[in-house]
């Protein structure tokens, strides 16, 4: 493969246009610390085939008392708690003369150090081997270093800045970062800095023998350069593609705030590993993310594209209860429903803007969060706000217990995703013609847009969001109306007559065919003695009505025995809406039969009205381009 003969630095410093305060608070806030003594981290991968680093991290000029050591137990983007001091073990210090040091261990994710002189170098090795947005992974084939579950921190040292080294074996590996770069790079290692703590923690690190792919944009007198590491399993021709549509999701999201942010080195860098051994995920940072999987690279398009919105939407545009992020504890917010919900509506309409996805595909996303919302049962128990307070509990948190989520809770990014496209087109149809992105502008510039420190100046709280979404729509009554019924509420606006004036019809997606429960799709475990239900049913299915449950196992339906899903889909066949059927069951050591009365699927679809022989007006066609024709046309 083709790869560029440059070492990955960032750039220069990109002058900011006028309204930028990015490079000036960046300066002083540099000037400032350069009396505090560094924190000064070492880290290398001598046994990188058993997935382990050795990780050295020096603290000086300290108060005689005990230094308190942590491993971070959340990270940047992440909600839930991920305690990542399970992967650190031969944990010893030292004192600046090299003496052992006592080193006690005051909980599972802490280590107090005493009788230092003022110096403790602590080392430890780091186990990691998963490849995602959260962890670390280190092979044959790269050190992939979520910062959080790499490095230890100390308590009360936050403010100072830190310098790392990176030490690698292989002279074709390289390093993407949006750390700054601290003198030249050798072919087997470089040094990086970092203002403080929270910049460092928000900082993936990849290095590796990757594809580099590097243009520049610019915006409202204000330039970028953006990067993509591309460590991956494809060819030349698929990185060319992948590239392609990146940037052309890049130009598109640009129109959505009318400029680019002002990113801190004037550079935003992809960290993209597409390989068989990691794992789907994405992860925002305030100048670069992670995005990966195990499949080719095209196939997550739309994780780029929701990341790069982050850009804006959550590493500048920051609720209030975000900043600053937690390292030792569940960040909650209850404005995800904007902050990723909100994400998670602009990254397919990004896509479609730039022509990488058509009406079609478009509408079956937009259809599917739709159909989840309206029909999901957490809607009787949390509304948007209640849903991002969810979030330490599923945001890939562990649990071993059985939870009854598929009933009580429905996704915050998919919530909000919903409320975003109803707020979108409602504002579409008031007196002004006002959208979503003429909202986001205006959060954008009171809340966005100046930072102080590489953090936001004026984070934001719902009552801000009220506001300006009342100065948007020119009527704060309507504003206020709308954030107590479909924010704060659980009210759904009425989708089928708003998607309508865009050419899309919102329809039953299984018209008058007999349903049983979604469970006998996806939630049912087939053997050699029959079906067993995996999952807990749905309230209002009619599996649920009739008492069935997580374990029971299906003997018969109306008279049939059930040994495949065939027999399944040829007992609702035969049947319509309305049939009742028996069904018996074996149930915690019982066996029951019940009368199963079939229904309808509520289950919803969204189709543009080509599909459904529709006619497209003009007006409906002059509708659907002011929504979803490109912002910013490739040049």
């Amino acid at each position: 493969m083709n790869r560029s003969l440059l070492a990955f630095a960032i750039a220069p410093l990109v002058a900011a246009a006028p309204h930028s305060t990015n490079a000036v608070t960046a300066s002083r806030a540099v000037a400032q610390q350069r009396g505090a003594a560094a924190v000064v981290y070492e880290i290398s991968f001598p046994n990188a085939v058993h997935h382990e680093a050795e990780v050295s991290a020096t603290f000086s000029a300290l108060p005689m008392r005990p230094l308190e050591l942590r491993m971070s137990r959340s990270s940047p983007g992440r909600y839930a708690v991920h305690e990542f001091a399970k992967n650190v073990y031969n944990v010893r210090a030292f004192d600046s003369r090299g003496r052992p040091l006592t080193t006690e261990q005051a909980n599972p994710h802490q280590w107090n150090v005493s009788g230092h002189d003022g110096t403790v170098r602590v080392t430890y090795t780091l186990f990691g081997d998963r490849a995602d947005g959260t962890y670390a992974q280190i092979d044959r084939t790269h050190a992939h270093l979520n910062i959080p579950a790499t490095f230890m921190f100390a308590r009360g040292l936050h403010d100072r800045p830190v310098r790392v080294t990176f030490t690698w074996a292989d002279p074709k590996w390289r390093v993407a970062t949006q750390l700054a770069p601290a003198g030249e790079p050798t072919a087997t290692s470089a040094t990086f800095t970092a203002p403080h703590l929270q910049y460092f923690m928000d900082s993936p690190t990849e290095i590796s023998d990757h594809e580099l792919i590097a243009w520049r944009d610019s915006m409202a007198g204000r330039a970028a350069t953006f990067r993509i590491a591309l460590h991956h399993a494809g060819t030349d021709e698929d990185a060319a593609h992948y590239g392609d549509a990146v940037k052309r999701i890049v130009h598109e999201a640009a129109g959505v705030f009318g400029e680019y942010p002002g990113f801190d080195h004037g550079t935003y860098t992809f960290l993209a590993d597409y390989l068989p051994w990691a794992n789907g995920d994405g992860m925002e940072h305030r100048n670069s993310t992670i995005v990966s999987g195990s499949g080719g690279a095209m196939q997550s398009l739309g994780t780029a594209s929701h990341e790069f919105f982050h850009a804006w939407n959550v590493e500048r545009l920051r609720p209030r209860d975000l900043e600053p992020f937690e390292f030792e504890d569940a960040d909650m917010s209850r404005l995800l429903w904007l902050a990723e919900g909100f994400t998670n509506y602009y990254a397919p309409l990004i896509m479609r803007r730039a022509g990488i996805l058509d009406d079609v595909a478009f509408a079956r996303g937009q259809g599917g969060a739709v159909n989840n919302v309206v029909n999901g049962g957490g809607r009787r128990f949390f509304s948007p706000i209640g849903m991002s307070m969810q979030a330490p509990f599923v945001d890939a948190a562990a649990s071993i217990d059985p939870q009854n989520k598929q009933n009580t809770f429905i996704s915050y990014y998919t919530w909000g995703q919903v409320v975003a496209l109803g707020l979108d087109l409602s504002l579409r149809e008031r007196p002004g013609n006002k959208s979503l992105d003429d909202f986001m502008q205006a959060l954008w510039r009171e809340f966005g847009r100046h930072q102080n420190t590489y953090a936001p100046a004026r984070p934001y709280t719902l009552a801000d969001v009220r506001r300006v979404l009342g100065q948007v729509a020119g009527d704060q009554p309507w504003a206020d109306d709308y954030v107590r019924r479909y924010i704060e509420g659980r009210e759904v606006p009425d989708y089928a007559r708003l998607l309508a004036r865009g050419g899309f019809r919102l329809r039953k997606a299984r018209a008058g065919v007999a349903w049983m429960g979604d469970e006998v799709q996806g939630g049912i475990a087939f053997d050699s003695t029959g079906a067993v239900l995996t999952s807990g049913t749905l309230i209002g299915s009619p599996l649920y009505a009739a008492g069935l449950d997580r374990g029971d196992r299906f003997i018969s339906i109306d008279g049939r025995a059930v040994k495949t899903r065939a027999d399944i889909d040829r007992v609702l066949a035969a049947h319509k809406p309305g049939d009742v059927v028996r069904v018996e069951f074996s149930s915690r050591g019982g066996t029951r039969t019940e009368s199963v009365t079939l229904a309808e699927s509520p289950a919803l679809e969204l189709v543009p009205f080509e599909q459904t022989g529709e006619s497209v007006t003009d007006e409906v066609r002059s509708f659907r381009t002011r929504w979803l024709a490109a912002r910013r046309p490739t040049r």
